[in-house]
Parts: C-alpha cells; structure tokens; sequence
C-alpha cells in the first residue's frame, strides 16, 4: 500500500497562482510516473497533467501553458504550479503515483485538496 498526501490548495483570486504537493510516504522503486486529476462539482474526474519516469511532461489542453508539472526524484514528490487560474479550475485536485508490478501497471491516488478559483 501506498499513501499519497497533498497539500497547497486554497482559495485564489482569478488570475492568482498556487502550487499543489504530493508525496508518497513509502519508498517505492519502480515508478511509472505521477500525475495530477482534478473533479469539479457534478462532473468527472479529469485529467490535469503526467510526468513519467525519465519522460516529458503532459497536460490536459485546459491547462497547457499556464500549469507546470515536476518531481523530485530523490524524494517521491511531484508538485503541480498552476499560474493564471480560472473560476473553471476550481475542482479537488487528486495526485496519482504509477508503480510497475511487472505484469501490469497500478495507480494509487491521494485523498485531494480543494482548490478554489474566486472570479
């Protein structure tokens, strides 16, 4: 088992920046990648934005210039700035880590943390 906690959300003026963290409390050796989903109020979860293992970062076209993903490595973290937000951002943001179980791929999630855009 592995347990994600997040922390940064909050309440932003439109136009205002936060960025999101994430880390994984285990060790864990075989990373896929991390990522970020967010889920609006009455709506499904969506992609936000990818980082795999020794790959190029990818993000949903909602987000694309205005939101950036990294990770640290060393320590199991990837965090999420997000620039120039929306009243349409406003969501819970989940963090996602991807470990290789050597058959398959499996995805664990976080608990999220609100994020709210006021216009």
């Amino acid at each position: 088992q592995v347990h994600l906690v997040e922390s940064g959300g909050g309440l932003v003026q439109a136009g205002g920046s936060l960025r999101l963290s994430c880390a994984a409390l285990e060790n864990i050796f075989t990373i896929v990648g991390m990522g970020w989903y967010r889920q609006a109020p009455g709506k499904q979860r969506e992609f936000v934005a990818f980082i795999p293992d020794g790959g190029s970062a990818n993000y949903a076209d909602s987000v694309k210039g205005r939101f950036t993903i990294s990770r640290d490595n060393a320590k199991n973290t990837v965090a999420l700035q997000m620039n120039s937000l929306k009243p349409e951002d406003t969501a819970v943001y989940v963090c996602t880590l991807v470990v290789d179980l050597g058959d398959n791929d499996w995805t664990y999630w976080g608990q999220g943390t609100q994020v709210t855009v006021a216009s």
